[in-house]
């Protein structure tokens, strides 16, 4: 015969253990049910003009449960963004072809065909297509929503930018140009 104790006890803890795996089981049934398998070709894709440069929208927050966002530049030589510091995410640039002149924290290097440069929120960084061939670099950020930014400045009237508007727009995102 099990003490009344004892069987409060044993009786509770698996309750409890129950109950844990239960809400355990309905998270991740959640999670699944939003973030889905996804693939994406070469030519497929949301393109955007973001001041000259090209970006092919692979993954969104929409599609990765705003963990990620992903895309491919292709961005002609002389092309590039100025030293800026996000507030929000870190963002890993990964070149594809071309070369392109990366500075992160102060540090310049050119980045070639299979580099990486990993650049982490509120760290200054900037980089500029050098060379004579069109570059194309795979950039993530994460968390995801910087994505919705680049939609708004791709929404800008062609021609010269105005920093102004720019800036304004980027600021939303947390992000800000520096000297």
């Amino acid at each position: 015969m099990m003490d009344r104790k004892k069987f409060i006890r044993t009786s509770g803890l698996g309750l409890g253990l129950t109950l844990v795996a239960g809400f355990a089981r309905a998270i991740n049934t959640h999670i699944k049910k939003v973030i889905q398998p996804k693939i994406v070709k070469n030519t497929e894709g949301s393109i955007f003009n973001v001041i000259g440069d090209v970006q092919t929208h692979k993954l969104t927050g929409k599609d990765t449960g705003n963990q990620i966002v992903e895309w491919v530049d292709n961005v002609e030589p002389g092309v590039g963004i100025p030293p800026h510091v996000h507030t929000k995410e870190d963002e890993i640039f990964r070149v594809v072809k071309g070369e392109v002149e990366i500075m992160v924290d102060g540090k310049t290097t050119i980045l070639k065909e299979g580099d990486t440069a990993f650049a982490p929120k509120d760290i200054p960084h900037a980089w500029k297509v050098v060379g004579t061939e069109t570059a194309k670099m795979i950039t993530s950020a994460f968390p995801a929503g910087i994505e919705i930014m680049f939609e708004e400045l791709a929404k800008l009237p062609p021609g010269p930018p105005d920093f102004e508007k720019v800036s304004q727009i980027c600021e939303k995102q947390g992000i800000r140009f520096i000297q």
